[in-house]
């Protein structure tokens, strides 16, 4: 063959940083040698793969079609690599999750992955779901367990387990009477969002699309715990998912709201790119989530430790 595994690696992560210089300090290369490797890929085929445009490196038509491929081979050559080596464990794993998941489920099924192949190695990138898709698409992370919906014509998306959000307040709210609340004073009160690109935002104003007007947003968080502590601080009212909730309502912290109003089921589901191969450790990792949710019906039936 007229390139080398060497050449397709420095190829995928200049496509990926969209730079010879942080390619090459994500591959422990040096800058010259990470140019070099790419310059020869396109002089041994006479072709080119990335454009310059301003200070970034994109790929052009050519470059688009290669990249899955590419970074399949890469899966690929791992697993034969340690193979020959003899190593244990089912190779490595980048795992992007969004943050009810990552926080309450992923970290749990990664230390059950662990347990059950040895030597792997597992890697957790915790972002809001738009993160989460730009990164699968980028092909920067192997698998995605995300919340709400994906519609990327490059990726597969395989739905999980039901998930149910809450609206909900502190005990001394004067919402926390139990009666159901009109969508009109929901709307007046002040909210604690999660924001712009997280799914748990998305399915809360695709419910409320029906109505006119917006959310009186007060505060915006980019964590679910940020949220839950404002407002059993008393600044507002928040809406995440139950999962993330039952421990505050069991304790009494924390009050949910009825709203009958608000449909606000989604799926948690599982993307990955298109073209991507599925790794042994992929398809272990998926098996693995499977089995957390046998026989659930919604997220917050899974059985996961209880902390007081």
């Amino acid at each position: 063959m007229r390139y080398t595994l060497r050449q397709l690696e420095v190829f995928v992560a200049v496509a990926q940083h969209e730079s010879v210089s942080r390619a090459a300090r994500a591959l422990a290369l040096s800058q010259s040698a990470a140019s070099t490797a790419l310059a020869e890929l396109e002089r041994q085929f006479d072709c080119q793969l990335l454009d310059r445009i301003g200070k970034r490196l994109k790929l052009n038509a050519l470059g688009f079609q290669l990249l899955p491929k590419a970074v399949a081979l890469l899966d690929r050559a791992e697993e034969i690599e340690e193979l020959l080596r003899g190593q244990h464990g089912v190779g490595s794993l980048d795992v992007g999750a969004t943050l009810t998941i990552g926080n309450y489920l992923a970290t749990l099924l990664i230390g059950d992955f662990m347990q059950r192949h040895p030597g792997s190695r597992v890697r957790l990138s915790v972002r809001n779901t738009q993160g989460i898709i730009e990164r699968i698409v980028q092909h920067e992370l192997d698998l995605g367990l995300i919340e709400g919906d994906c519609q990327h014509e490059d990726l597969v998306m395989q739905s999980w387990v039901e998930d149910e959000l809450v609206v909900f307040c502190g005990p001394e709210h004067p919402l926390a009477a139990g009666e159901a609340v009109p969508l009109e004073r929901l709307m007046r009160e002040a909210w604690i969002m999660r924001e712009p690109g997280s799914g748990t935002r998305l399915t809360l104003e695709h419910a409320a699309r029906h109505r006119r007007g917006r959310f009186n947003t007060l505060l915006e968080l980019e964590h679910t715990e940020g949220i839950k502590r404002a407002v059993e601080s008393g600044l507002g009212i928040g809406c995440v998912s139950r999962l993330a909730l039952r421990d505050a309502f069991r304790r009494g912290s924390l009050v949910p709201i009825a709203t009958p109003e608000l449909d606000l089921r989604r799926q948690f589901a599982f993307i990955w790119h298109r073209h991507k191969y599925l790794t042994t450790g992929m398809r272990e990792f998926l098996k693995l989530c499977r089995q957390l949710t046998e026989g659930v019906e919604r997220s917050d039936q899974i059985a996961l430790p209880y902390y007081p």
